[in-house]
């Protein structure tokens, strides 16, 4: 059985990898989707995000690396899978995945979420934290995949 992973990815962080790492322990394979959000401005392009998420997963033998467009669940749905992984953080997440998860539903019954908690060390971790952090040139080692570093803080000191 395969599993959609999707999400923006900008940059991916560590907690996703986590969630990418225990999904693919759970699925024969899992599809990682850079999908566009329309109410947030993405600050890497999604080549770059894709060609990150590569070097990130490389380790993974049973990951798949697509960009998407639309509605989730109709790419889901396009790409004959049945499961969407999502992360959950704290309670603010799960309100919001709940939503989704239900709208979901409500668009297609045949396709699932499974919520996978996050990792008491992620916990905090988000794209956007892991960029403010990266905007002052903060450490973000324990943030970003050790891969994507270099390229991130360099993409911060050039646009502060």
């Amino acid at each position: 059985m395969k599993a959609l992973y999707p999400g923006s990815f900008d940059p991916i962080t560590k907690g996703h990898i986590d969630i990418i790492e225990r999904a693919c322990k759970m699925y024969e394979e899992v599809v990682v989707a850079i999908m566009t959000n329309p109410k947030k401005q993405a600050t890497f392009s999604q080549e770059k995000r894709k060609e990150w998420i590569e070097k990130s997963t490389a380790h993974l033998k049973n990951v798949k690396i697509i960009v998407g467009s639309g509605l989730t669940i109709d790419l889901a749905k396009r790409l004959n899978i049945h499961v969407l992984i999502r992360g959950i953080r704290a309670v603010a997440d799960y309100e919001y995945e709940l939503q989704q998860a239900t709208t979901n539903m409500m668009l297609n019954h045949e396709i699932e979420t499974v919520f996978l908690v996050a990792k008491p060390e992620f916990s905090f971790l988000s794209s956007s934290v892991a960029k403010e952090v990266a905007s002052y040139q903060g450490d973000i080692r324990n943030m970003i995949p050790e891969e994507i570093i270099d390229e991130v803080l360099l993409k911060f000191s050039k646009n502060p």
